[in-house]
């Protein structure tokens, strides 16, 4: 399979995430009585999934069909537009934005799925199989999401997310004919990994909220400079391993690279919250003890899974490190939940942990 390289309009593409990635993870930031409330964390994972989806909706069909022609750089352009307003529309009060959050996240799908449409006309072979498929059923999560515009409450948003896990599962449902097609698995792991660095910056923006809540003082400082050190702890684990311990040649249909990345995705979120909630101390012990280790849980399982399906075979990691990992996680969490420490105390843990976790998971 040829070499394929990342283009710069894929890069820009990106960037008009980051403002969308910025505005949900700001949602988890809604403390109430000493919790985030069922409602938020609910708005939270409703508000991520499209994001999410419609990145990689995109983001897969540059990785199998893109190229970096005039019409193909027209189509992202539209995108983006969509997109812009996707991520103006995105709110906790759903119902007064709901139009141009349609408006942005159902004309980026329907570009998509236009593009395929396209792209089966001067396809042959299993290429062509594939962006038929695509072009085809792509277009059933679109028209059931459409049908939402004719009601309101709470159908209205049942509707429209069985329309976009109906657009989830057309890869899984099409698996078959995918594989005959496989992805460029050293593109698609890049694309993925230079989204998760956009994640990471959502930490770092954490770490200046910190620095800058209050005057500097050097309890705040301290806790900046752990909170640093527990993102470059992600950031290690997570690219020494993308680097330069997984196989790039695979051929697959590239769909566990798709899917664990959005529970990646979304316990770096959620760290990236823990680390402001932590330090503002509003919620509750439990809580927030609870908040934490369960992000940081997700993050340990989702990302194993992937790194253990695209490692080379004498490098994948021994099913006793993960358990240990998770023995370790689970020990520091009964700690905490038995004796109550002070947050400092708890990122500090964190911090460590993931320090370790990057060193026996990097070879």
């Amino acid at each position: 399979m040829e070499e394929k390289k990342v283009t710069w309009l894929e890069l820009f593409y990106d960037l008009l995430f980051v403002a969308a990635i910025s505005k949900a993870t700001h949602v988890l930031l809604h403390v109430e009585h000493g919790t985030i409330s069922l409602e938020h964390l609910s708005k939270f994972i409703l508000i991520f999934i499209p994001i999410w989806w419609a990145w990689v909706g995109q983001t897969v069909y540059n990785n199998r069909f893109g190229r970096d022609l005039a019409s193909h750089r027209i189509f992202m352009i539209l995108q983006l537009f969509f997109v812009l307003i996707m991520t103006a529309s995105l709110n906790v009060d759903f119902d007064s934005n709901y139009i141009p959050f349609f408006i942005g996240y159902i004309g980026s799908r329907a570009l998509t799925a236009i593009q395929y449409m396209i792209t089966q006309k001067v396809e042959v072979s299993n290429r062509q199989e594939t962006a038929r498929f695509f072009g085809k059923y792509f277009w059933l999560g679109i028209i059931i999401s459409a049908f939402s515009l004719f009601f309101d409450s709470w159908i209205r948003y049942a509707i429209l997310y069985v329309g976009i896990a109906v657009d989830i599962l057309v890869p899984l449902i099409g698996r078959k004919h995918l594989v005959k097609t496989p992805v460029h698995t050293a593109h698609l792991l890049e694309r993925f990994a230079l989204f998760t660095l956009i994640l990471l910056g959502e930490s770092v923006i954490s770490m200046l909220a910190v620095l800058q809540s209050d005057k500097l003082t050097g309890s705040s400082i301290l806790f900046a400079a752990m909170a640093f050190v527990l993102v470059i702890g992600i950031w290690w684990q997570y690219f020494e391993n993308v680097e330069k311990n997984v196989d790039k040649a695979k051929r697959t249909a590239g769909q566990t690279i798709m899917y664990g990345h959005l529970f990646i995705y979304l316990s770096l979120s959620m760290i990236a919250a823990s680390i402001q909630l932590l330090y503002l101390n509003q919620l509750d012990y439990r809580f927030m003890v609870g908040f934490i280790f369960a992000s940081v849980l997700l993050y340990l399982w989702s990302v194993m899974f992937v790194l253990y399906a695209y490692r080379y075979k004498h490098l994948k990691p021994k099913l006793s490190i993960i358990i240990g990992l998770t023995v370790l996680l689970g020990v520091l969490f009964a700690l905490n939940m038995s004796i109550t420490v002070a947050p400092p105390v708890i990122l500090a843990e964190i911090m460590l942990f993931f320090l370790v976790f990057a060193k026996v998971t990097h070879r």
